[in-house]
Order: C-alpha cells, then sequence, then structure tokens
C-alpha cells in the first residue's frame, strides 16, 4: 500500500443525530459517522490529512443565539478532538453561529487561538447573504489581519426553494450556481479587493463560474461602478482564489478552471462520505495532469496554503 501523503480540503464528518439533536434530517446511512470510516477510505487511497468541515450546519443558523453559539462550540469542540485523537490524520475549520456576527467574531478568534483550527468554514450565502455581502465585513476584517484561510461551501438560497422537480436535490444544480453567485458577490461587492489576505477555497472548480466568466468580465464595462469594486481586473482576483476538485474531477471541469488559473491554486477534495477518494484520485488522472501537477493539487499546493501539514 502506498503511504497516504493525499491532503484532502473538502471532507465532513456527519455525527448529525448526537450533536445537533435531530435537528436536521440526513440520510440513513449518514447519522452514524465515525472517524473509522474517513479513515479507511483515506488508508485505501492514499490520504494523509482530511480538514473536516460541515456541509449543511442549519442548527447553528438558528434565530436564538445562544442555541447557535453553543452549537457552533460543539461542532467546533467535536471536530477538534477527532484531529486531538488521530494526531495528522484530521484538520478542522471550524464552524461559526454566522447570523450572529458578534458571535461569530468569538468563536472565531477561539477556534483560531485555542482549538488551533486551520481555518473557517463559510458557506455561499446564509439567509440570502452572499459572502461578499457587506454584513460579514466586520468578520472578513478580522480574518483578513489573520491572513486565515475561509473554505466556502455551496448552500442552495431560500430563492430557489421548491424551484425544481421533488427528485432533483440542491446538490445537482443549486450547489454550483451557488458558488458562482458567492464568486461573483465576492467580486462585484468589492470585498476580494478590500480583504486580499483572506485566502478564499470555492468548492467544486468553481461551480458554474469558469462556464460564465465571460459574463463576470464584461460586467464591469457596462458600469463604472462596479469596475471600481475590480480595480484589479476580475480574472486577477478569480486567479487568487483556490478551488477544490470535490466532485470536479474530470477532464470537463479541469479542462475549463485551468484555462485561466495556475495548477498553484488547486487542491485535492473528495466530499466524503458523499463520494469517495478513490473516485477523484482515478479522475484526476484522466484528466492529463503531469505527474508534477498531480503532486501540486493532491499535497504541495495544500501544505503552501496550511504550512503546519508541511512534511
Amino acid at each position: 500500500m502506498t503511504t497516504p501523503f493525499r491532503i484532502d480540503v473538502h471532507h465532513h464528518p456527519t455525527p448529525c443525530a448526537e450533536i445537533i439533536n435531530g435537528k436536521r434530517a440526513v440520510p440513513p446511512n449518514l447519522k452514524d459517522w465515525t472517524a473509522a470510516m474517513s479513515l479507511e477510505d483515506m488508508d485505501k487511497n492514499g490520504v494523509a490529512t482530511s480538514i473536516l468541515s460541515l456541509n449543511h450546519p442549519v442548527a447553528v443558523w438558528e434565530s436564538d443565539q445562544a442555541g447557535a453559539r453553543k452549537q457552533a462550540r460543539e461542532w467546533n469542540e467535536f471536530m477538534t478532538k477527532q484531529a486531538k485523537d488521530h494526531p495528522g490524520r484530521f484538520g478542522v475549520f471550524a464552524v461559526l453561529p454566522i447570523l450572529d456576527i458578534a458571535g461569530s467574531l468569538i468563536e472565531m478568534e477561539y477556534a483560531l487561538d485555542t482549538l488551533k483550527a486551520d481555518g473557517i468554514n463559510m458557506m455561499t450565502n446564509i439567509g440570502d447573504k452572499w459572502l461578499g455581502d457587506p454584513y460579514y465585513f466586520p468578520l472578513f476584517e478580522e480574518l483578513n489581519r489573520r491572513k486565515a484561510v475561509i473554505y466556502c461551501h455551496p448552500h442552495a438560497p431560500n430563492c430557489t426553494a421548491n424551484m425544481m422537480m421533488p427528485m432533483i436535490n440542491d446538490s445537482v444544480i443549486e450547489f454550483a450556481t451557488d458558488t458562482s453567485r458567492a464568486i461573483g458577490t465576492m467580486l462585484f461587492s468589492g470585498a476580494a479587493h478590500k480583504f486580499p489576505d483572506i485566502k478564499f477555497i470555492f468548492s467544486h472548480a468553481g461551480g458554474t463560474m469558469p462556464f460564465i466568466l465571460e459574463r463576470y468580465t464584461r460586467h464591469p464595462l457596462t458600469d463604472k461602478a462596479i469596475a471600481a469594486k475590480v480595480p484589479d481586473g476580475v480574472v486577477n482576483y478569480l486567479k487568487r482564489f483556490y478551488y477544490d476538485t470535490a466532485q470536479a474531477s474530470h477532464p470537463f471541469a479541469m479542462s475549463a478552471i485551468t484555462r485561466f488559473v495556475a495548477i498553484s491554486q488547486l487542491l485535492f477534495g473528495t466530499d466524503f462520505p458523499y463520494r469517495n477518494a478513490e473516485d477523484h484520485v482515478n479522475g484526476l488522472r484522466e484528466c492529463g495532469f503531469s505527474d508534477s501537477d498531480l503532486r501540486a493539487i493532491e499535497r504541495e499546493n495544500a501544505e503552501r496554503l496550511l504550512p503546519q501539514y508541511k512534511r
């Protein structure tokens, strides 16, 4: 067996029944998540470290601020325990009670300074406030000062509820689309320019963003106020972001994102337990990458972004 070396930046623990007291419905096969499940898949497929994050933390967005703060703290301590119990195998992107900015600042400080989390986990939108909304700016100011990592996971917005047929869940279309919405708001609100020292990771190779790139680049040409928000040029900001390969490890997505983003900005991701590492290891090898490019995507880029994992 190959010595594990890959770093997975998109990996979800799902002990929902215990942690959030049944407040969120989850598929039965995901309620019994254990670290052993993740480690088995990691060991089979050469993954040394997986950074844990929540994919749908509805319970920490509840209107009860005290309850939301409690849920965020429980999740972050739970994930930190997995990292401590399995040294070097797990990291943490901490969740915040994001409807409560004051509480989020408190939890962010605790997570980064006390728990030593690797970064902060945010969603593409919450309550139809997309990632670049000025609502988030007090939090971004502190994260920018810290030169922190923000891992951004998609979440279907309220405005798309009941748009699709019941058999098509949000992950099929809305997740990729909402990643593009979040990237757009980061650009055109001026947040990408205002907070240059935050390292943003966007899921799923940027969602639909590579396909609609021309619409991003042309938008500032029609509005001077918008142009002022992206003085360095749209593509230059997009080149600074990081993008994971989760559920995008195939030639169609990879050929699109790599036409304008350097290999240095791509990070290995699996979306475990919804997908496994084998899918992504094999998929990337069908994309025509050189061996050096694969080493960069699967480990070296993450080492540069998260130097605590550098061997």
